[in-house]
């Protein structure tokens, strides 16, 4: 009887350490977010902000690391191919997670498996604005404008709500305008100010400011209903006698597939516990910002709906493929 107890002593030993660095508790090292669009952007602002109060809350440095490039592809695909460990997590938009599937022709991995849904954020409508001196002082007259001139009117986008918003606008105005692509927001709204591109939608949290300091032209928003930030702006459904035209930027986390359910847990409350807090709320409000808490299996939902919803808009906008 000696032999065994004395080799089961032994064993007792050898997994007490082992079973204590298993009970380390989640998580134990930095969590890397991924931001998937250029540093100023709206996903970039609204990533930091939250990456702020979540790291308070699980007691760890959260790293926001921008990896920007085709309407967000590139970070996703980054995000999908990362150990399923909750140490690498997306903050994802309708790009990456609903349109992208309908704007390429091939990803490189599947938009429908690669992730697992952690915590809705948001969402926010767009402004369209254009150049200070082109001459349309409401979107009725830039229609005019793009009637009398097919594809004189040229605009720009840096991401998936920015193209399909003006290619939707444009198809159900029955005009033809001309895309201008750039790899960030900011990028955009330079070429705008200067007079490079005449006309950008884009969300509040890059438009808005300039907007309101007169460095570009606002005509409309891309909500249903005017927006509390700017209440004289009409909505496009307002403005040009429309009754389908809507456009919403949302913003939420998602992990790579096979992320243990307790991770998933643990950030949800976190995120959410953020999303709640009055000094996000308030930070966030001057840009239409509209927070919604949620369950993972509620942005699961959210993210079939969406991704349904964005394949017939950009069907309809008669978007190709790339």
């Amino acid at each position: 009887m000696r032999f065994p107890t004395r080799w089961l002593a032994v064993l007792a030993a050898t997994l007490v350490p082992l079973g204590a660095a298993l009970a380390q508790a989640y998580p134990n090292k930095p969590v890397k977010v991924i931001v998937p669009f250029a540093p100023g952007s709206a996903t970039d602002q609204i990533a930091r902000a939250f990456s702020a109060k979540v790291a308070d809350a699980l007691g760890q440095t959260l790293v926001v690391d921008n990896k920007p490039g085709v309407n967000g592809m590139l970070g996703a695909d980054a995000v999908a191919k990362a150990p399923a460990d909750g140490y690498t997590i997306l903050v994802g938009t309708n790009s990456t997670n609903a349109a992208l599937k309908s704007l390429m022709k091939k990803l490189p991995y599947d938009q429908d498996t690669a992730f697992a849904p952690v915590a809705y954020l948001g969402q926010v409508p767009l402004i369209v604005a254009v150049n200070n001196d082109l001459p349309a002082r409401t979107l009725r007259e830039l229609v005019d404008m793009a009637k009398a001139k097919p594809g004189g009117v040229t605009f720009a986008s840096a991401s998936t709500s920015q193209l399909v918003s003006t290619e939707m606008l444009a198809s159900m105005a029955g005009v033809q305008m001309t895309n201008v692509p750039y790899k960030s927001g900011p990028a955009a709204m330079t070429d705008l100010i200067g007079g490079q591109v005449n006309l950008f939608t884009a969300d509040f949290a890059v438009m808005l400011p300039q907007v309101q300091g007169g460095k570009v032209r606002g005509l409309a928003v891309t909500s249903s209903k005017r927006s509390p930030a700017v209440p004289n702006l009409p909505t496009v459904n307002e403005a040009l006698g429309l009754k389908d035209y809507e456009l919403i930027a949302y913003f939420a986390v998602f992990a790579p597939a096979g992320t243990p359910a307790d991770v998933v847990k643990r950030l949800n409350e976190a995120f959410n516990a953020a999303a709640s807090s009055k000094d996000i709320q308030e930070k966030f409000a001057p840009i239409g910002f509209v927070v919604e808490p949620g369950t993972p299996d509620a942005l699961a939902q959210r993210t079939r709906a969406e991704t349904a919803k964005w394949a017939k808009a950009i069907r309809d906008a008669k978007i190709e493929p790339q």
